[in-house]
């Protein structure tokens, strides 16, 4: 088992700035990637960005590069997602969630097997 907590999602004003961890309990040895995907009422879930646990590769949506950049601390076992640049489309609950292996589009969330609870972002205009 693994649990995933996520953690600094909050009120901000657009242009502004927050940053989200996800801290890894568990089972862990054996994740091959972290992911975030975000979903806002009424749209389906979306990939956000993803780090590859060793080698610290990383992915992301075209609608956040530049603007978001996906860390982990592997000691902490924790996945970071400092976001700048907040626009009201980025409204939405952020989770994270973890890619036990290669296999698979790392931008489906069918290919994650454990995930967070979520974490709300709200960016005001």
């Amino acid at each position: 088992q693994v649990q995933l907590v996520e953690s600094g999602g909050g009120l901000v004003q657009v242009g502004g700035s927050l940053r989200l961890s996800c801290a890894a309990s568990g089972r862990t040895c054996s994740t091959y990637a972290m992911g975030w995907f975000r979903q806002a009422p009424g749209t389906e879930r979306e990939f956000v960005a993803r780090i590859t646990w060793s080698a610290g590769s990383t992915n992301y949506a075209d609608s956040v590069k530049g603007r978001f950049t996906i860390s982990r601390d592997i000691a902490k076992r924790t996945v970071y997602l400092p976001m700048n640049s907040l626009k009201p489309e980025d409204t939405a609950i952020y989770y994270c969630a973890r890619q036990p292996n290669y296999y698979g589009d790392y931008s489906l969330g069918r290919n994650y097997n454990y995930w967070g609870q979520g974490t709300q972002v709200t960016v005001s205009s």
